[in-house]
């Protein structure tokens, strides 16, 4: 009986490999980021590529996969830490404009939203990734202001959800300000204002 042979051990570190390409991908899109492209910035020759990751599509879903487990968290887990709710929001969206304007590899804003959201609707796989990224911010951030709630931080006619989609609509809207290239201290100057319009009491509305 003739054994398998088995295959030579990776020689770089997968995590490191595919940040690079994601970082690739971040700034040159889908369609535009080659093979050679990628394997200069991971460090690798296209063989060990494509036995580590598959295809160029298949490496684009894991590296969509890595940001949202890894990048993207940043601001959620300031988010989820800090104890005081004003100062969890706060830490929330400066951790948006930090992370956005001050990424190591130059581009900035979002992968998810200046990468993945453009390519949505043509490379199979990503629009059911960032949806789930969507609905999975959206839980999280809900989840906390229920507990708030249960607390008694915050009232219980307070709209958790939606609050929560509030804040990932606030969130894309730095990271699209970052991407156009405005300045952190600007955005800085008028967060107290966002945080309080996110914790802000439900308006109550009179019947007609």
């Amino acid at each position: 009986m003739t054994k398998k042979k088995t295959g030579r051990p990776l020689s770089f570190d997968r995590g490191e490999a595919l940040l690079a390409s994601m970082h690739v991908f971040w700034a040159k899109g889908y369609e535009g980021a080659s093979i050679k492209d990628l394997t200069s910035a991971m460090g690798i020759n296209s063989p060990s590529l494509y036995a580590a990751f598959g295809d160029k599509h298949q490496l684009y879903l894991q590296a969509i996969d890595h940001y949202a487990s890894n990048d993207a968290c940043a601001p959620l887990v300031a988010f989820e830490t800090e104890p005081d709710i004003v100062q969890a929001v706060r830490s929330f969206l400066l951790a948006v404009i930090d992370y956005s304007v001050g990424n190591s590899s130059g581009v900035r804003g979002c992968f998810l939203s200046s990468c993945v959201s453009t390519s949505a609707g043509e490379v199979e796989g990503a629009q059911e990734r960032l949806h789930s990224a969507i609905a999975e911010t959206d839980a999280r951030i809900a989840r906390r202001f229920e507990l708030e709630k249960a607390r008694g931080a915050l009232p219980e006619s307070f709209p958790s959800f939606e609050r929560a989609q509030l804040m990932l609509d606030l969130r894309q809207g730095y990271v699209f300000r970052c991407r156009a290239g405005q300045d952190a201290d600007s955005m800085r100057a008028d967060i107290e204002f966002r945080v309080n319009m996110v914790l802000a009491p439900p308006l109550t509305v009179s019947p007609d």
